[in-house]
């Protein structure tokens, strides 16, 4: 593409400058300039006349000082004609005599120029020339001196520069590029580099440059045939992949310069896609279609053809470890009954690399320290499938030798290697040595020791096949806390997140309580992300601990609509603030309105009263219930108080009082007779204690951890009220996170309640189970004794029911998982044995539940595993919220 130009270039020949010396150029003066400006720029007149000067003078040229001229009686005449500006040169004795004048036109200024020959032997040549603003005149004058130079002393120069063959790139981007400018002495050596330049750009297949004559010297002209661009994009023949995924991995994109090697790798990364999909035989052709207006039509056609899986992954040079051993380690795997859903069986190459360093990590984790594992070998045979064939050289198996500790050592040496795994091992493993080299470092850093270095030497012994490791300690300069810097809380107050905080400023440093204080910031449920990082102090043993978090929103405003098969249809409106003020105080307001009840809540929670440790809450309420046996209207409220029990950060101590005024009405004539008994107004007082310790890693979508509740409630006696009890009340969930990001939790609930002597004990304040919270399959509170005569439910004395259940995610992204479970329970009366578990009624089922951001939404179905006395054989339980 270059020969057109370089031929024209050489045809031309380089034009070669006339060298002209000083006394040719001649003697000039140059006018004042006359402005047309604001008065501001007055001073022009006189500036642009010396810098226009001076840089002539640069040039080689012979000048009249500024100040002769400006004495001649006529430089300041308003009116100069060609005839005045000869007598001016004449009297000056110039040469050359230059006048001029400037105009401002918005930010812009332009210079108009006219250059004489006081002999008049020589035409005269006008200039004219713009600048961007007041700033650019000094270049745009550096340019000016170059053309009168270039036209006085004869050299060619750029007329003009002009582009053509352009349509979708602006003459302006072209022109930007190049080095020639309008002006320039005319260099064909610079020519040829700006025709590279031009063709780097990367939008243009051809380029030429031809000259001609102009008015003040040659005019360029730039020729370029620009490259097609890209009109249109097919993609046809796809049925397994959307078209819309394809589109994001081409790499390619409408309207961009079309490139025959971008469409090439375009169908590489569309074949490595779809061999990430398990389609090892797809094929991929792309053809090219010329459209109007230089632009082409890419297609892809595309033939997929049946999905490949991998048929075997072999071992060769295995011998302690079969075949089965090591692909559990692998994270792919051969084609299964359940490849169509599980996705498994698919070849992914990046997997594949990861699961060779999974099966290295695997042989030296048992002692196979010198094992290595070849680059797998992957063939395919069609109709077949794919087999993986991977070589293994195990090498000798290490057990442990002899372990001990040595350096700087802060408790005695049998007291730091009870705390070290690897000696408890048959055979070397090097995840345990890294986790003893974790345990011991944070031995040293809970003492204060926070830059202690650990280091585990190993000593091999080739013909015993055993491996001696000695942990070498130096614990380094002990560490303080120099300051702990909080920073990110726009509405929570510093105290709030301080109170938090386990570490003291001037304590020595104590990684546990570093942990601890960042669960409890995290646990607080104010901020999107908490980062505690500690860095150097102003000394070496000195260190400043960081608390950076993110707010979020903690106001809740929530108003909608739902079913459950508690309540049938029901309304709910609730506004919240979980971080009152910033303070970390929770006020709540809720109004619940079903078709058989309704429930007004208002609740408040001050967690540091009087800035101590200890909660502080109350609560009142007015709730609605209608039964098959009667109506209850509850009216009430209490206080609640919580502190922090002096066992672990988990276990919390309360204690609430309650005052309760329950109406029971629309009693039946024929009811129970313990029914007709509590009809009317019953007034309950009552203080309750109880101790629970929570370490669930989260409130809903729990994975692991415990929540264990013991709760006793006394009712009347000295407290006053209608009513007088006892109840005991236990409480114990396990969660056990499983493979595949899969939970099974075991939860167990025990209840007993005792009247005293004398005193009433309602209906309501029995034991009913049955329902979503408790027994699935099982109608809302059914589960209860029954009247003998009426065969009301009229509650029990003894309660228990228990949950076997496995979650497993089905969209993790969005919090989806799905469940089955088995439950049991049964309620009895006083006088019935409670502990005879063949008594329990049970049910088993399964669902789906969504962790969404206003609390857990499930939908389940439990069946009824022994239907008695007409009960229904299952039952759909739907609702909002959950117990723990």
């Amino acid at each position: 593409m270059l020969i057109p130009a370089l031929v024209c270039l050489a045809l031309c020949g380089p034009l070669k400058p006339k060298m002209v010396k000083a006394e040719e150029r001649g003697k000039v003066a140059v006018m004042p300039f006359r402005v047309y400006a604001p008065k501001s720029f007055g001073y022009l007149t006189r500036g642009l006349q010396k810098m226009l000067t001076l840089r002539l003078e640069k040039r080689g040229f012979k000048i009249i000082s500024p100040e002769a001229v400006n004495e001649h009686p006529l430089a300041f005449s308003p009116i100069l004609d060609m005839r005045t500006l000869v007598k001016v040169g004449e009297d000056l004795k110039a040469d050359w005599i230059v006048a001029g004048s400037l105009t401002q036109i918005g930010r812009k200024v332009s210079i108009d120029l006219k250059v004489i020959d006081v002999s008049e032997k020589r035409d005269p040549f006008s200039l004219f020339m713009v600048a961007e603003d007041v700033e650019a005149l000094k270049e745009t004058v550096e340019r000016i001196a170059l053309n009168i130079d270039n036209q006085i002393v004869g050299i060619v120069q750029v007329d003009s520069i002009n582009v053509k063959g352009n349509q979708r790139i602006e003459k302006e981007a072209i022109l930007a590029v190049i080095r020639t400018k309008k002006g320039d002495r005319l260099d064909y050596e610079r020519l040829d580099k700006d025709l590279r330049d031009i063709y780097k750009m990367g939008f243009f297949k051809d380029v030429k440059i031809e000259t001609e004559d102009g008015p003040k010297g040659k005019i360029v002209t730039l020729h370029v045939t620009e490259k097609p661009s890209i009109g249109k994009i097919v993609i046809q023949g796809n049925e397994k992949v959307k078209t819309e995924k394809l589109e994001e991995e081409l790499g390619i994109k409408l309207y961009t310069i079309f490139d025959q090697n971008e469409v090439k790798q375009s169908v590489n990364r569309l074949r490595e896609y779809y061999r990430q999909k398990g389609y090892y035989n797809v094929d991929i052709e792309d053809k090219i279609e010329q459209l109007p207006n230089n632009q082409v039509l890419v297609r892809y056609e595309i033939t997929e053809n049946e999905k490949v899986y991998i048929r075997k992954i072999k071992f060769v040079g295995n011998y302690e470890f079969d075949d089965d051993d090591l692909k559990d380690v692998m994270e792919i795997s051969e084609k299964g009954l359940l490849s169509y859903f599980t996705k498994s069986g698919v070849l992914d190459k990046k997997k594949l690399e990861f699961d060779v360093h999974k099966i290295t990590s695997f042989y030296h984790n048992n002692g196979f320290i010198k094992a290595k594992i070849g680059e797998p070998k992957i063939s395919y045979e069609k109709g077949k499938g794919i087999t993986i064939i991977i070589e293994v050289m195990e090498g000798p198996q290490y057990h442990v030798g002899k372990v001990a500790v040595k350096g700087d050592l802060v408790k005695p040496a049998d007291d730091l290697l009870k705390e070290v795994h690897i000696g408890q091992e048959k055979t070397f493993n090097r995840e345990t040595v890294r986790e003893d080299v974790q345990a011991l470092r944070s031995i040293y850093a809970d003492e204060g020791y926070a830059h202690a270095e650990v280091t585990p030497i190993t000593r091999e012994d080739s013909e015993t096949h055993l491996m001696d490791i000695t942990y070498t300690i130096s614990k380094r300069e002990k560490v303080r806390f120099e300051r702990v810097s909080i920073s990110g809380n726009t509405v929570t107050r510093d105290k709030v997140i301080r109170r938090e905080i386990k570490v003291i400023e001037g304590d020595y440093f104590s990684a546990k309580n570093l942990r601890r204080s960042t669960r409890n910031v995290q646990r607080l449920g104010f901020f999107e992300d908490v980062q505690i990082q500690t860095k150097k102090g102003s000394a070496e043993d000195l260190m400043v601990l960081d608390v950076n978090v993110k707010e979020r929103s903690t106001g809740q405003f929530s108003i909608g609509a739902g079913y459950s098969s508690e309540d049938s249809i029901f309304g709910i409106f609730q506004i919240a603030q979980n971080n009152l003020f910033g303070r970390g105080q929770r006020l709540q307001a809720s109004a619940k309105i079903g078709g058989i009840s309704r429930a007004f809540d208002i609740n408040f929670v001050e967690p540091w009263l009087f800035d101590k440790p200890i909660s502080g809450g109350i609560n009142v309420y007015n709730r609605s219930r209608e039964y098959d046996e009667y109506t209850r209207d509850a009216l009430g409220g209490g206080l609640l108080f919580g502190f922090l029990l002096p066992i672990d950060d988990f276990t919390r101590g309360t204690v609430k009082y309650q005052y309760d005024n329950t109406d029971i009405s629309e009693v039946p004539e024929d009811a129970a007779l313990d029914i007709q008994e509590m009809e009317g107004e019953n007034i309950t007082s009552s203080m309750a204690f109880a101790i629970t310790r929570d370490s669930r890693d989260k409130l809903w979508d729990t994975s692991r951890g415990s929540y264990n509740r013991l709760r006793f409630e006394y009712a009347g006696g000295f407290l006053g009220g209608d009513i007088g009890f006892n109840k005991y009340i236990a409480k114990t969930g396990w969660y056990f996170p499983l493979f595949w990001d899969t939970v099974f939790l075991v939860k167990g609930t025990w209840g007993l309640v005792v009247k005293r002597p004398g005193e009433k004990l309602p209906v309501y304040q029995k034991f009913r189970i049955g329902g979503g919270q408790t027994v699935r399959g099982f109608e809302f509170e059914s589960i209860s004794p029954r009247d003998p005569e009426t065969d009301d439910r009229i509650g029990g004395e003894t309660m228990m029911y228990y949950t076997a259940e496995f979650r497993f995610p089905l969209v993790k992204e969005f919090g989806v998982v799905g469940t089955v479970f088995f439950d049991a329970g049964n309620v009895y009366t006083a006088n019935e044995n409670a502990l005879t578990v063949p008594g329990l009624r049970t049910a088993a089922g399964g669902g789906i539940r969504w962790y969404s951001p206003m609390g857990p939404i499930r939908l389940e179905y439990g069946y009824n595993l022994d239907p008695q006395g007409g009960e229904p054989k299952g039952q759909w339980e739907f609702g909002m919220g959950g117990a723990f």
